[in-house]
């Protein structure tokens, strides 16, 4: 793998582990702070999906590294 790959991929580890951070910690807000507003649950689920589809998108770029990893030790060899 080149270095220009190894840069490509530890940058889109950086931002997936970024995404699951943020997201977990607006979500954790989120949880506390709308009880705390009077928000109605639905308001609760809404975030709720939005935390999921974060993560979703966040598995999904970690899984493409995976794979150009291991396409890369392939090639290698």
């Amino acid at each position: 793998m080149s270095e220009a790959e190894d840069r490509a991929l530890a940058r889109k580890g950086r931002t997936a582990g970024l995404v699951i951070a943020v997201t977990m910690c607006l979500w954790l807000t989120i949880q506390w702070a709308g009880p705390a507003l009077g928000l109605p649950g639905r308001y609760a689920l809404l975030f709720d999906f939005a935390a999921l589809a974060a993560l979703f998108w966040a598995m999904v770029v970690i899984y493409q590294m995976w794979q150009a990893r291991r396409a890369s030790r392939e090639n290698q060899r």
